[in-house]
């Protein structure tokens, strides 16, 4: 696209007009001609003064909209705006609170919230090729700092040290390579014992490839499947290639936008955000226009609802990640 978009600035000017936004809709929606969502028919007439099209064929739903089957669907806020919001959530390093993006383009927090989550939707990845060659993994611990909570509210959830009372999450990040820059995944997990890391390595990472932990023993009894070796924290952080700085400078990243953007996120939502990080690590070499075009061409297919985003803990908690 030789007139895309380089900047917020030229992103809001660029889609402010209402054909633009949807004519880039409609070229990553389809490609080879609009056809109704419902039957599949391509002689559909639009009708301009609407911005919606009319399937010939007589059936529930003959009018549809490019928001039909997206992230975007049942939302009465224009593409003029969602397009913006987008561009900061894919490209604001340490993201951007539901605060500020409804200042930025004059909606109401929950609106800002509601649109920041359905964004983080389209940025979760689907299923992904196993990594391999050099891979480190190691977990962490996300919740509120202690020193900030009331006295009440720290007995009542902080009732032992190190991870108690927070929410465990595990990375696995792929080293880059010849010609293939480093990779991560992130998910949060039920606990940090040896049964439930173990499952998440032999899911992510080919056997044989060569892996990289701490001392933790929620990481032995992997060496027949993978040339593992273990750097002990306590005596050294780095044994000649064998550490785990890569991975655990993405939790650093994570933490900082957590901390310093969002500064309150409910477990149960935890792995939307996980979804947002994850995305702008792997993207981080793509320019500002090409992330924003990676999110929006995974809207299609993919569904929020705010009675879904509301449910109950436990419905969300075990949400696929």
């Amino acid at each position: 696209m030789s007139n895309a978009p380089r900047t917020l600035l030229e992103a809001i000017k660029h889609f402010s007009d209402p054909d633009v936004a949807l004519a880039q809709m409609v070229e990553l929606r389809w490609p080879g001609g609009v056809h109704c969502p419902t039957c599949g028919r391509t002689d559909v007439r639009f009708l301009a003064t609407r911005r919606l099209w009319e399937c010939k064929e007589k059936h529930p739903k003959r009018q549809f909209s490019a928001k039909v089957g997206t992230v975007f669907e049942d939302s009465p806020i224009p593409l003029e705006k969602w397009f913006p919001a987008i561009w900061m959530v894919a490209n604001c390093k340490n993201g951007i609170s539901s605060y500020e993006m409804a200042r930025d383009l004059g909606v109401t927090q929950k609106s800002a919230w509601f649109m920041n989550h359905r964004i983080r939707t389209a940025m979760r990845l689907g299923s992904i090729m196993k990594m391999s060659g050099e891979c480190e993994a190691d977990e962490t611990f996300l919740g509120g700092l202690a020193k900030n909570m009331h006295k009440h509210k720290r007995a009542k959830a902080i009732k032992g040290t190190g991870g108690s009372g927070k929410t465990a999450v595990m990375g696995i990040l792929e080293r880059s390579r010849k010609g293939k820059k480093s990779r991560v995944k992130a998910v949060v997990v039920p606990n940090v014992q040896r049964m439930t890391l173990t499952g998440e390595i032999h899911e992510t990472i080919e056997k044989g490839s060569k892996l990289y932990t701490d001392s933790w023993v929620g990481y032995r009894r992997l060496d027949n499947d993978y040339q593992h070796e273990m750097v002990d924290h306590a005596v050294e952080y780095v044994r000649d290639n064998v550490h785990t700085n890569g991975i655990e400078n993405f939790w650093s990243l994570l933490k900082r936008t957590i901390k310093g953007t969002y500064v309150s996120v409910e477990p149960f939502h935890l792995f939307r955000y996980l979804d947002e990080q994850v995305f702008r690590f792997n993207e981080r070499e793509d320019d500002d226009y090409g992330r924003f075009r990676n999110v929006l061409s995974s809207v299609f297919g993919k569904r929020l609802t705010y009675q879904q985003l509301i449910g109950n803990e436990e419905q969300v908690a075990h949400a696929p990640t």
